[in-house]
């Protein structure tokens, strides 16, 4: 089972953007020597919470502190940008470490009104121009002559394209570029098994890619004991509620039986949105990563979630990487 990491770089209370950033290369680190294949983060703004805004920014400090695993974007929310500037970024990371850099692409501006108005971006449009742009990033990459203007760095760039979604849209928009597809069902399951299949059925092979190729996502949270992971993982669901709620902030220290503490239709969402998720002790994730795997058939699967104390998640990794290693041992 190939498994990545998902990292939104969590500022927790009472800590700051630079021991988010610091924490987040010390994850990376720990993700590469347990043999995950790759290093992701997601473009969110205006959240005290997440460090990761700059996302080519936050790839070249980790890069810088790892020698190794895959770098990527998970993802750009290209609606909210230039395609030649994201190849002039993803160009530069390409030329800092090569071999080594993924650019997942989204749709959604991955932000609220305020956002989108200091952007200065008409984003219903440029969603609507979504496959167009990526379409024009591949030129620039390719060193198409017919780009009017081409980025540099970027042109010759070999980053490996993604398409990210939460819908049946990005599923469709993968398969006709045949491009590798990631689904969001870390906190969008609704659609994920119509996706993946509309994905493999219409998938067009590529000179980018000869057959579909899938990563699904999925919280996981692995301690010693189903209890402890509960707990850990209640920083996580607090932070969760509050965004839903409309009031985001850092990511607050675990508490003991907070679901049991929440209105029921509050607990109803944060189930629903939070059911494809392995939280609990080595054997009952490997149990949960083997049945989404043979859910999805997913070639990969990447884990996303966030303690509030940052050893305790590389000590999730470590763990969640044996569970997923004991499932290719004999019985």
């Amino acid at each position: 089972m190939k498994l990545s990491v998902l990292d939104l770089v969590p500022v927790v209370e009472g800590g700051t953007v630079g021991q988010a950033l610091a924490e987040a290369a010390l994850l990376a680190q720990v993700a590469e020597r347990c043999g995950y294949q790759r290093y992701w983060v997601a473009e969110h703004h205006g959240m005290e919470g997440i460090a990761g805004a700059a996302v080519a920014v936050t790839l070249a400090h980790v890069g810088h502190h790892t020698s190794t695993i895959r770098l990527g974007a998970g993802g750009i929310m290209l609606p909210n940008h230039n395609p030649l500037v994201i190849a002039e970024q993803f160009g530069t990371l390409d030329a800092l470490y090569p071999r080594r850099i993924d650019l997942g692409l989204g749709r959604a501006p991955g932000a609220d009104q305020r956002i989108v108005r200091a952007l200065r971006k008409e984003v219903n449009r440029a969603a609507e121009d979504f496959p167009q742009d990526v379409v024009e990033l591949q030129a620039q990459f390719a060193g198409d002559r017919q780009v009017p203007l081409q980025a540099t760095p970027g042109a010759g760039a070999k980053p490996q394209l993604w398409i990210l979604g939460s819908s049946l849209f990005g599923a469709q928009l993968a398969a006709a570029l045949g491009l590798p597809y990631a689904f969001a069902s870390h906190f969008a399951p609704d659609h994920l098994d119509a996706a993946l299949s509309l994905y493999r059925d219409r998938f067009q092979p590529s000179d980018a890619l000869a057959k579909p190729y899938v990563m699904a996502a999925i919280n996981a949270i692995a301690a010693d004991t189903d209890e402890e992971a509960a707990l850990l993982a209640s920083s996580m669901d607090q932070s969760f509620v509050r965004l839903r709620s409309g009031n985001p902030g850092k990511l607050p220290p675990p508490v003991p039986g907070y679901r049991d503490t929440l209105p029921a239709p509050a607990l109803a969402m944060l189930e629903h949105m939070r059911q494809v998720s392995a939280i609990g002790s080595v054997a009952t994730v490997r149990e949960r990563l083997a049945a989404f795997q043979q859910r999805t058939r997913a070639d990969e699967l990447i884990v996303s979630g966030s303690t509030f104390d940052p050893a305790l998640r590389r000590r999730s990794l470590e763990l969640t990487m044996q569970a997923a290693e004991s499932l290719a041992e004999p019985a």
